[in-house]
């Protein structure tokens, strides 16, 4: 008789991360507010430089992320996240991202992620987070995990009740 093992918050949302898997990054370490993956730069990661395209580096920093921001168990998503490129990586490069959480405040957390090619920094990225109100209230999250419209406040509330029922793409002065 074998035993299921239970998937930590980040095994699950990672094994369900069909962008990030498909693109060949692995989940190498996670642990509390922490992440490491790797990926390795193919051919059709290759811009016209001939050095990989910037949009690969920051889908694995912000994998990194999403994995260390998720750690903590309620569904968590970006709330916007910045990029500097150091170095140029290259067809054949395997890159390391290690994502470290610096700070988490009620729902929200800022976390930094190196990415890597052996010693050298390829790029560094920030990353603000926002955990889910659990409360059904979510209003969804766009295809690479960023958060839309998740307001929580009484103005963001009191706007949506005065304009509920209204006919889509109209506004009334009070709504304007």
């Amino acid at each position: 008789m074998s035993q299921a093992v239970e998937q930590t918050p980040t095994e699950a949302m990672f094994c369900a991360d069909e962008a990030s898997r498909g693109l060949g990054i692995e989940l190498v370490e996670h642990g509390a507010g922490t992440a490491v993956v790797r990926m390795t730069v193919t051919p059709a990661m290759v811009n016209g430089h001939r050095i990989a395209h910037g949009g690969f580096l920051f889908l694995l920093a912000d994998t990194a992320f999403a994995c260390a921001c998720n750690s903590h168990g309620p569904v968590t998503v970006a709330a916007g996240a910045d990029i500097v490129f150091v170095a140029p990586a290259r067809e054949g490069d395997v890159l390391v991202a290690v994502a470290e959480e610096r700070v988490r405040y009620g729902r929200s957390g800022i976390y930094d992620v190196s990415v890597r090619r052996g010693d050298e920094v390829i790029a560094e990225f920030r990353g603000r987070s926002r955990s889910a109100r659990g409360d059904g209230r979510e209003r969804g999250t766009g295809a690479d995990g960023g958060s839309h419209h998740t307001p929580d406040d009484a103005v963001g509330r009191h706007a949506r009740d005065e304009t509920a029922g209204q006919t889509p793409g109209t506004t009334t002065k009070e709504s304007r």
